[in-house]
């Protein structure tokens, strides 16, 4: 049986969190609360209304938010030998009734990290408030193009779980503290090749109100995915390694970008000049345009095809 440390960051969500800690069944060893600088006091809320001998509190002097309240969770956890971390929110909107499912695949070397997906059952898609919906669609698009886990959905959500040989591994001085915190560890993952498996879950919707804002954060996790992609692509394809698609991209970009701007600025110069382009130009400019786009999109092909599929850990003996 997998040793199991659960880690809930808090951070306003007083009212949630007694219900969120009863509900954590007997198969976690131990349940990290990290009061991220709370202001309502939820760590010392927690010490004086729940007798659990599992829980350790932890209290930031600081804001770090969730994901440097996460990191000192990951922390503690490593420090105390536990096997599998799991990370769930105190707002009560995941179920810690789950948290078996979400360890299993890890523990039976099926995966190194598992996070939930409130997209797999469609029945349930009713239930999540429509704008939550939207942005989630576009910011799981824009993860699967920069981690590199195209078989993964619901970027965002905070339900996960991960072995402690990955924790080991990730350079988390350089992993996003705020609320890009779990999309930016799916890249980190990518770059070190582990299996990541989606959970299906039903997430609650209550009266809480929910501290990530996407109309908010968009502009900002745009500029992060970029980063990420650039990265991902420059480490796994030319830094760590090198295959045809490490050619077929830029060749591919170089001869979109000459159809595009060739055919584009003679079609420009000539209809200005009140003439017709001339064929040569326009086969010219469209062969380019097409080339491109096949290159681009073998690579593509390939980066999918890739995606990482044999866990990396050693379970502890």
């Amino acid at each position: 049986m997998s040793s199991i440390a659960v880690i809930v960051p808090c951070y306003k969500v007083r009212n949630q969190i007694l219900t969120v800690l009863r509900g954590i069944g007997n198969e976690v060893s131990q349940i990290y609360v990290v009061d991220d600088a709370c202001p309502e006091q939820t760590g010392i809320f927690v010490l004086e209304n729940i007798q659990d001998d599992r829980i350790k509190v932890i209290i930031l002097s600081e804001n770090q938010g969730v994901g440097g309240a996460v990191k000192e969770g990951y922390f503690a956890a490593l420090a105390d030998g536990w096997e599998i971390f799991v990370k769930i929110d105190g707002d009560g909107q995941m179920d810690p009734k789950l948290i078996s499912e979400f360890v299993e695949p890890i523990a039976a070397r099926k995966a190194d990290y598992t996070k939930g997906n409130r997209f797999y059952d469609l029945e349930h898609l009713n239930r999540m408030p429509k704008v939550r919906l939207i942005g989630n669609s576009i910011l799981s698009f824009m993860n699967k193009i920069s981690s590199g886990y195209w078989n993964i959905f619901d970027p965002t959500n905070g339900y996960t779980a991960i072995h402690r040989d990955l924790v080991k591994r990730i350079a988390f001085n350089k992993v996003h503290s705020r609320y890009f915190f779990e999309t930016d560890m799916l890249f980190r993952l990518n770059i070190l090749k582990a299996q990541v498996v989606d959970i299906p879950m039903d997430a609650k919707y209550g009266d809480e109100v929910s501290n990530l804002k996407i109309t908010s954060v968009f502009g900002e996790f745009l500029v992060c995915h970029v980063r990420n992609f650039f990265k991902r692509i420059f480490y796994n394809y030319y830094l760590r390694d090198m295959s045809l698609a490490s050619v077929e991209l830029p060749i591919g970009i170089v001869a979109l970008l000459f159809g595009l701007i060739y055919g584009g600025s003679n079609w420009y110069q000539y209809g200005h000049q009140g003439l017709t382009t001339p064929v040569g130009t326009v086969v010219i400019s469209t062969i380019a345009v097409l080339f491109g786009t096949q290159l681009i999109l073998a690579f593509l092909a390939f980066d999918i095809a890739s995606v990482p599929r044999r866990p990396i850990h050693h379970r502890a003996q």
